[in-house]
């Protein structure tokens, strides 16, 4: 006996499918049974004569499918088939063979245990009865279950978040999927199953319920995924009988079989009348869902729906894979969200990567091509990655799609900052420049400069000269470091270009091409040996593996046995070009010195070192000189053999230049008089020298300081030192101190050595004050970075982390240096682009602006770190707005830090600094000024962005903001009016500035600061109403909005509430509560809010403050007025915000239900752009905007074309009022 799960899966020996299933024990079936139950159990459920359903020709025997071939447990069978599917216990196959059965035995209740389902993974919590069923149509039933949906909850099974109900939508997924493999060859055909559900998805998809509306669409398109794969099995097998039918009718009379021509005539009609009853669905689906919810206002039914479309194209192409399909993937590419333009971008990946199918996409991708490469540049580097993925498959398809702009668009994406944008760039670039290999290659050597390796990296020298914006070589070789890894590692191929003389006919690296390849080479052996991306692209370091490491260490290996023979032998060609020499000194940092003893290497040792020395006597430029210094340090390593040797080389060498330095310093001084070039140059030229070594390498011993002391005294007394030597005279000596300081911190240094380092200290920050004077603005500039970073590193942070013993080196500057180092700022800093006449070019310019950038820098680090009074900001701040473009950022960070500190002291800076402008422009303008005047306008413009910089917590901010009233009142009145007696005060208008921080204030503290801006007023003063008065009424008026209003604080109001309702259900002890952490500040006594009152000694004639009322609301809002979801904003709106209209109120997208303001075609289309604004509002897109017609109604479903596969039923050239292709 066969059980139905056993012949739903058999089908004729015909099918090349992937359903071609026999189950042991029935393989041996003949062709004709096959053929019997393919034929006669198509079309089951049409009435026609001689022909049985399943369920008559089942009818009998025994059918018993459970959970995998077993009764199902008690406690599954009461349960709902969501509950089984969310569980995921049983295997989807045995769920829906059991629903199959079910359904045999009774199709309505069956029937309706599916349509609950999917109302129930909807998030639904009502259910379809058997009444409603039969006696409501589909209209009726959602809407009865729309009335039942929870519509506060936003909240749904697709929507929600876990391993759970991630679990969940793949269950459902395939759930579908399996119901309609296992009913492909009967149920579906019944015209009562696929009907039912079709035309309950169809009316679920259109609802305004986003719950109803995603989980049905998810529904459909997976059931039409199902119905394709039954299509093209169908389609197949029709293929098959077809040919096999003509194979039978030619043969010869005597050998035709007549009884097997009719089967195969009547199996070829039955499936072809299959095919169209599965197209008729299709088509249902396709254009009662897909066509109206690929453009739905939510993304991720749209991502739904181009996911599906494309596995359809991929999966019958033949039906699917034409422009009229492509054409909706190709208007969902201008998507404004990223994640639909991503999906569009994967499903064409699948259809480009078939080579097959490359050819039907032809039309697609000169239609699209233009868009496609334009996202390369998405603001969404994801799906910019996927475009050029894209690309790159388009590239492989063809040569000729993509022009030479085209590439060159993406070319330089391999220096993007974002290291996915710049792999896929990389491999796109690697496949069209480096993988074409023509007949001539077959012959070249393995190695050498004629190998096809030199020949591909000469392309690569020549496309990075070529990026002229562009200077990363290391971006450049990381971005191709996943796909030519080992073109970029062959180091011999590198060497052999560099070293070897050209073959005849071969045309020599130019200098420019010499330069680029070793650049090349050196950020190619930086990243093997760090295996990790440049600074700036990436995370940063990770933990390799151990099959990682292990490479890393071979690799290393490698290169050190290749550099250390040829390394020296590079120096030696190209000594005396300093940029190729500085990249050449940079690859002994990353050898292994072990081989050096290992591999009996030293006499290339030696050979490197006597380079290198050469290199310190030749050049004089200080990246060599650093680069020769940085390679001592790399080879002058304790843990190997080799240090002896060359610590002696090290010490040889510097015991010259310093020898010479103090013979050559001894001439210049005893002479008296300025030194000539030649003796200035050789000053220099050693000095350079040493202050690079000492950079890198502790030269105390040789007693620096003293020399470097008496060189620059001798500059300032008689001012004819060369500005270059005063420079590094400085450097040099700053490097001093601070070796000093790393020996003293370790512990090891006796109390002479502090005391020594203390006088060395104080010595020379005094001489980098004296140099703030110089004529030389290199020297002055180079004098204010130094003695900046001495105050910072000689700050009371010295003794932190346990380094109490350092601190008799700590040093404060006083006032005097304090107001010097402003005034440097001021005066050299603070200049327009005209006024610095230093420089004409445009380039230098922008290094002039980034030297001017660092010296305000290094100032506000002395504020950040409390070295200077915070006070001094004063300066600074207020030139926020008129720098803003240059130095915005550094004044803006420096504030936010300073606010970090101290709140208040940060408070009073701001009122200082607003008050240093006022005080200017009344010297500038005169006390009877015009308040309309731009002076005064800009100082009101920059108080209203020092209000936006204390955030919207009113608590936190809430003393320092008092604070700043306090003393911005205190300086309206300080000075008498220069009218004699009735006259306003002096600095009256400061008021009208001030007001821009009273939206700041709490209600409780507008109050409090009237009452004492009312001690510093007269009764006159309160009764004047000129002009010039202005200013005072209307600081009182916005002190005054909101303040009458007893409900002083959200806090406040919420207590009382909550305080009533309290007393209901509780004793009048519960009363006594704690408030919310937080927010105690706000709710605080009288006392508290007055603090700032006394922290600062008022003057003798400054009244004393009357403390504030307490905080109790004593007047309720109504309770229609005031709503618990109402946040602090909704409740106390602040005087200068405008009221929030009932469409700014309405919440969008809150609920389950998305109500909209007016009715809009087919519920929720995105089909107008000005509701698409409105949901993406606040948001900044880079895509075009989709612009599509509405969708059609139910009514005009109907007329639709009935011809699914006719291309002219979906081609509509009016959709995007352009001819599409």
């Amino acid at each position: 006996k066969i059980h139905a799960p056993e012949i739903l899966h058999i089908h004729t020996a015909l099918i090349t499918g992937p359903f071609c299933l026999f189950r042991e024990g029935y393989s041996r079936l003949s062709d004709t049974d096959l053929e019997d139950l393919e034929g006669r159990n198509g079309k089951s459920g049409k009435g026609k004569k001689g022909k049985k359903t399943l369920g008559e020709k089942l009818k009998g025997s025994e059918v018993r499918g459970r959970v995998n071939g077993h009764h199902q447990e008690n406690d599954m069978e009461n349960l709902s088939l969501f509950e089984i599917v969310k569980l995921g216990k049983s295997a989807t196959q045995s769920v829906v063979d059991d629903w199959i059965e079910s359904y045999k035995t009774d199709r309505d209740s069956a029937l309706l245990e599916l349509i609950n389902f999917f109302i129930h993974c909807s998030g639904c919590k009502g259910a379809v009865s058997s009444e409603m069923f039969r006696h409501m149509q589909n209209s009726e039933i959602i809407r009865k279950m729309t009335e039942e949906f929870d519509e506060d909850s936003g909240d749904y099974p697709l929507a929600m978040a876990g391993p759970v109900w991630k679990k969940f939508k793949l269950s459902l997924c395939e759930f579908i999927a399996v119901l309609v493999r296992q009913c492909q060859y009967s149920i579906i055909y019944d015209e009562y199953m696929m009907d039912t559900v079709i035309s309950l998805l169809t009316g679920l998809s259109d609802s305004q319920v986003r719950a109803f509306r995603h989980t049905s669409t998810l529904a459909a398109m997976k059931l039409m995924t199902a119905l394709v794969n039954v299509a093209l099995n169908l389609s197949i097998n029709l293929d098959n009988t077809q040919r096999q039918y003509e194979t039978e009718r030619n043969k010869s009379i005597g050998k035709r079989a007549n009884e097997r021509l009719e089967l195969l005539l009547q199996k070829r009609k039955e499936l072809q009348e299959n095919q169209d009853e599965i197209e008729n669905m299709m088509n249902a689906i396709f254009k009662g869902v897909f066509i109206h919810r690929y453009r739905d206002v939510i993304a991720e039914i749209r991502v739904v729906c181009i996911e599906e479309i494309g596995m359809w194209m991929k999966m019958y192409s033949e039906a699917f894979l034409n422009d009229s399909y492509l054409k909706y993937v190709g208007w969902t590419m201008y998507d404004k969200q990223g994640e639909v333009r991503l999906k569009c971008l994967t499903a064409l990946q699948g259809l480009y990567y078939s080579r097959e199918l490359n050819a039907r996409l032809e039309l697609f991708t000169s239609r699209f091509k233009d868009r496609i490469v334009s996202m390369t540049l998405d603001k969404e580097y994801d799906v910019a990655v996927q475009a050029i993925k894209l690309l790159t498959l388009v590239l492989q398809s063809s040569d000729e799609i993509l022009m030479a702009e085209d590439c060159e668009s993406v070319y330089h994406l391999v220096y993007s900052a974002h290291r996915p944008v710049a792999v896929a760039a990389g491999e796109f670039l690697y496949k069209k420049l480096f993988t074409h290999h023509g007949p001539e290659d077959e012959g070249r050597p393995r190695r050498g400069r004629q190998c096809l390796n030199a020949n591909l990296i000469r392309t690569t020298v020549l496309f990075f000269l070529e990026s002229e914006l562009h200077e990363h070589g290391a971006y450049l070789v990381d971005s191709l470091w996943d796909c030519a890894s080992e073109l970029l590692k062959d180091w011999e191929s590198m060497i052999s270009l560099l070293l070897d003389e050209p073959y005849p006919g071969e045309e020599a690296l130019t200098d420019a091409q010499e330069a680029a390849l070793i650049e090349i080479m050196l950020c190619a052996v930086r990243q093997t040996c760090e295996c990790h991306p440049p600074t700036g692209r990436g995370p940063g370091k990770r933990v390799l593996t151990a099959k990682e490491k292990k490479t890393q260490l071979d690799d290393r290996t490698k290169i050190t046995e290749t550099f250390t023979v040829a390394l020296p032998l590079l120096l030696a060609k190209y000594s005396v070009d300093p940029e190729k020499v500085t990249n050449l000194l940079r690859f002994p940092q990353y050898f292994d010195l072990e081989i050096y003893t290992t591999g009996r290497l030293e006499k290339h040792l030696d050979a490197l070192l006597r380079q290198v020395r050469d290199v310190v006597e030749k050049h004089t430029d200080t990246d060599v000189l650093e680069a020769c210094s940085m390679t001592f340090h790399a080879l002058c390593n304790e843990e190997f053999t080799i240090y002896n040797r060359v610590d002696i080389v090290r010490s040889q060498m510097i015991d010259e230049q310093i020898d010479k330095f103090h013979r050559l310093l001894e001439d210049v001084l005893q002479e008296g008089e300025e030194p000539d070039e030649d003796d200035a140059y050789q000053v220099l030229s050693t000095l350079k020298r040493i202050t690079a070594f000492h950079n890198a390498h502790d030269l105390t011993k040789w007693d620096l300081f003293t020399s470097n002391y008496k060189l620059l005294n001798s500059g300032l007394q008689n001012g004819d030192m060369p500005e270059q030597i005063v420079a590094h005279a400085l450097q040099c000596t700053h490097y001093v101190i601070l070796w000093h300081l790393a020996k003293v911190s370790e512990g090891s240094a006796s109390k002479d050595d502090m005391v020594l380092l203390r006088r060395q200290v104080r010595a020379f920050c005094m001489m980098c004050q004296r140099y703030l004077n110089s004529i030389s603005t290199v020297v002055k500039e180079q004098a204010f970075t130094i003695l900046c970073d001495a105050l910072l590193i000689f700050s009371y942070q010295i003794v932190a982390s346990g380094r109490e013993a350092l601190e008799p080196l700590v040093f404060s500057p006083d006032a005097s240096l304090q107001s010097e180092l402003i005034n440097f700022i001021l005066d050299h800093v603070f200049v327009d682009q005209d006024e610095d006449s230093s420089t004409d070019d445009e380039a230098g310019k922008i290094e002039a602006l980034h030297r001017r950038r660092n010296l305000l820098a290094a100032f506000c680090k002395l504020i950040i770190y409390n070295v200077v009074e915070m006070k001094t900001g004063a300066d600074i701040f207020k030139q926020y707005m008129r720098y803003y473009n240059d130095y915005g950022d550094i004044i803006k960070e420096t504030m936010s830090k300073a606010r970090q500190i101290d709140k208040i002291q940060c408070a009073k800076t701001l009122i200082l600094s607003l008050q240093q402008l006022f005080n200017e422009m009344l010297n500038d303008l005169g006390c009877n000024f015009d308040r309309s005047a731009s002076a005064f306008c800009g100082i009101k413009e920059l108080a209203r962005r020092f209000s936006l910089t204390f955030g919207l917590d009113q608590i936190k901010t809430r003393e320092a903001i008092a604070m700043l009233h306090k003393d911005g009142i205190e300086f309206a009145f300080k000075e008498p009016s220069p009218q004699g007696e009735g006259g306003p005060p002096l600095n009256l208008a400061f008021l009208d500035i001030l007001s821009e921080f009273s939206s700041k204030l709490l209600r409780q503290d507008k109050k409090t600061v009237h009452l004492y801006l009312e001690r510093f007023m007269t009764f006159q003063m309160a009764l004047q109403r000129d002009d010039c008065w202005l200013p005072l009424i209307s600081y009182r008026n916005s002190l005054q909005t909101g303040a009458d209003d007893d409900t002083l604080s959200v806090i406040s109001g919420m207590s009382s509430r909550s305080s009533t309702r309290s007393r209901k259900s509780k004793p009048p002890a519960a009363s006594k509560r704690k408030l919310p952490e937080g927010t105690y500040e706000s709710s605080c006594s009288s006392s508290d809010v007055s603090m700032w009152v006394n922290r600062e000694h008022s003057g003798p004639h400054t009244p004393v403050m009357m403390s504030s009322p307490h905080i109790v609301s004593t007047v309720l809002r109504d309770a229609k007025k005031l709503r618990p979801e109402q946040g602090y904003m909704g409740v106390y709106s602040m005087s200068n915000e405008t009221p929030h209209t009932p469409l700014q109120q309405h919440r969008r997208g809150s609920g389950l239900m998305e109500d909209d303001e007016e009715p809009i075609v087919e519920d929720v289309m995105m089909s107008s752009e000005e509701r698409l604004d409105d949901l993406n509002e606040g948001m900044d897109f880079d895509t075009m905007d989709i612009d599509l017609p509405p969708s059609k109604n139910r009514r005009e479903r109907s007329e639709l074309k009935p011809d699914y596969f006719d291309p002219a039923s979906i081609m509509d050239d009016s959709v995007l009022n352009v001819s599409m292709f």
